[in-house]
């Protein structure tokens, strides 16, 4: 396998590898990243797809690209996916899957055509004092001393960062900031996670670091993730003859290791459905691709009435990765990720207004009128005064297909769930939906005596509580996750946001993708690049726009005497830096 970019290489049609009429494919879980890998073996491996299963233990396929009427409840969507132009696995991917909406498209063409026509972009991105304007005027407000340490933190070597906290590599004065506030609650960092994550994403998206504060960067499905990704792949998969055998918990996978010849086979995968167990036994020409770990293990949904709970309790997910993980040193190290569930978990909430009351409120801060059918927040608004540094979203509406055309469905999460709210003196995590309800509607600038009543007959909300949903971003070294093939495999891969590959960021659509594809790449012998990563970290041009953007447009100020400036700034304007540093504001 090898990584590519370019026409030449985008639009190559691979040729049928050797031997693959002989083999099998068994995938451990059906999220994006078993979906995308076995459409990449039937696409561009030229496998028949009636010799790929798909094991699953819930009753339906997407992982956490979920978005479901769950009965009795309401709505429930654990969270969304922000993508971007420069998803090169993605997009790639979903060239080849047919829309289910638009006849004659792919879900990439409907995806394009849907920003084409209503491109994304926030008109309120932040307020406080009960839904005022926060006036932050898109300003990061990065003093000199936290420029340095973005800098440093950029500039230094993977290793350095390893096994470090955010609030160890940046100080006060970075946390306070602006960029910071849009950084965190856009990412869903915390103070505590991290160093290394942070400035991998600082290198993966430094071309949208002047999108943070409009989230002009942003692009959004039309429906829920499910509607809109899951569904049109999963129907094409099935056309393709591919087996999804559902309520098929596996519990671990037996090897063959081989240190001396560097040799090592999967030869058993264990499972259990309904209760029954089953296995298979895999020769050298049966792959397996097994997704590990998972940030939506465990979740738990309250309802209007009743709190999500923490569960606590055995992750299947997570027991499989610990079982697979004892057979080799290389597999992993799980329990750094699932061990610290205070530090991985928070909660999100799905709200559907009953009637047009709340989204009155809606469009005073969105500024959009939210059952236009278009762009509505563009993004989350982040209540900045929030005790739970509350964040809440509305996507275009509807965002169901089965919503009523005078409902509008919102989604509210929160990074501080332990702490009490400024409405509701409780912390979310111990609140009903009725409650969450209550502290957004305060923070919408609902006046205090009329939240009671809103809460309770103009809207009905489902909490989820996620123990694990940050889990990838807590504090790693080398070696914590399993590279997607690791080093002898013959017959197996790992993937998903725990498998290893350092070209891409986790937390993304287009994470999941680019595992599915490498190890599907590399266990057929596929001859066509992977798309390489948007090379945005080399490019003079966009760096220079970050760095004007991240000195809230400021001219550089040398550290030698003003006349020493002069002439170096006459010296440069001689020269294609000097050019380049007029285009981005550097310098007048």
């Amino acid at each position: 396998m090898y990584y590519s970019s370019g026409n030449y290489e985008a639009f190559a049609r691979p040729r049928k590898p050797e031997g693959v009429d002989g083999k099998t494919a068994w995938f451990v879980g059906s999220g994006l990243a078993s979906l995308s890998g076995a459409a990449f073996l039937i696409r561009d491996g030229h496998m028949d797809g009636a010799n790929i299963t798909i094991l699953e233990r819930l009753k339906l396929p997407g992982g956490a690209l979920d978005g479901i009427k769950a009965p009795k409840k309401g709505f429930v969507i654990r969270g969304g996916r922000e993508m971007e132009d420069h998803m090169e696995c993605l997009w790639d991917l979903f060239r080849s899957v047919p829309s289910i909406e638009v006849d004659g498209a792919s879900v990439l063409d409907e995806f394009y055509w849907l920003d084409k026509d209503d491109p994304n972009y926030s008109l309120q991105r932040v307020t406080e004092k009960q839904g005022q304007d926060a006036r932050t005027d898109g300003l990061f407000t990065l003093s000199e001393k936290a420029q340095k340490e973005v800098t440093k933190v950029f500039l230094a070597p993977r290793e350095e960062m390893e096994g470090k906290r955010i609030n160890e590599v940046f100080s006060a004065d970075f946390l306070a900031s602006n960029f910071w506030l849009y950084w965190r609650t856009m990412f869903a960092f915390e103070e505590w996670h991290s160093a290394l994550e942070m400035k991998l994403y600082l290198h993966r998206f430094v071309h949208h670091i002047g999108g943070l504060p409009d989230f002009t960067a942003l692009k959004f499905t039309k429906f829920n993730q499910y509607e809109s990704l899951v569904l049109p792949l999963y129907r094409w998969l099935l056309e393709k003859g591919v087996t999804f055998r559902f309520s098929t918990e596996v519990t671990d996978i037996d090897f063959d290791i081989n240190i001396s010849a560097g040799r090592k086979q999967a030869t058993r995968i264990h499972w259990l459905t309904d209760g029954e167990q089953g296995s298979v036994e895999l020769s050298e020409t049966d792959l397996v691709f097994t997704t590990i770990g998972s940030l939506t293990e465990n979740s738990t949904d309250g309802d209007q009435h009743t709190p999500a709970g923490l569960d606590e309790g055995p992750a299947p997910a997570w027991d499989l990765w610990k079982n697979i993980a004892r057979s080799d040193p290389s597999f992993g190290r799980p329990e750094v990720f699932c061990g610290n569930i205070a530090e991985s978990k928070w909660e999100s909430a799905t709200v559907t207004t009953l009637d047009a009351r709340i989204p009155a409120y809606i469009e005073k801060i969105a500024k959009r009128d939210p059952f236009s059918g278009k762009v509505v927040t563009g993004g989350i608004v982040t209540a900045r005064d929030s005790s739970w540094l509350l964040s809440w979203t509305v996507n275009r509406q509807p965002h169901f297909k089965q919503q009523s055309p005078d409902q509008i469905v919102v989604w509210v999460y929160s990074l501080l769930v332990d702490t009490p709210g400024d409405y509701v003196t409780k912390s979310m995590q111990d609140c009903t939906g009725e409650e969450i309800t209550q502290e957004w509607l305060f923070h919408l600038g609902v006046p205090v005596a009329d939240i009671p009543d809103l809460a309770a007959n103009a809207a009905r909300t489902v909490p989820v509580m996620m123990p694990y949903v940050t889990s990838f971003f807590l504090p790693r070294k080398a070696g914590d996750r399993p590279e997607v093939v690791p080093a002898g495999a013959v017959n197996f891969a790992f993937i998903g946001q725990f498998a290893e590959t350092t070209r891409d960021t986790i937390f993304t659509t287009e994470y999941s993708v680019r595992t599915g594809m490498e190890a599907a790449y590399q266990l057929l012998g596929i001859e066509r690049g992977v798309p390489e990563v948007f090379n945005s970290t080399y490019d003079v041009r966009k760096l220079l726009a970050a760095m004007s953007r991240l000195r809230d447009g400021e001219e550089l100020n040398l550290p030698v005497p003003g006349f020493v400036q002069k002439r170096i700034i006459k010296k440069l304007e001689t020269t294609e830096i000097g050019e380049l540093l007029k285009e981005f504001g550097l310098i007048a």
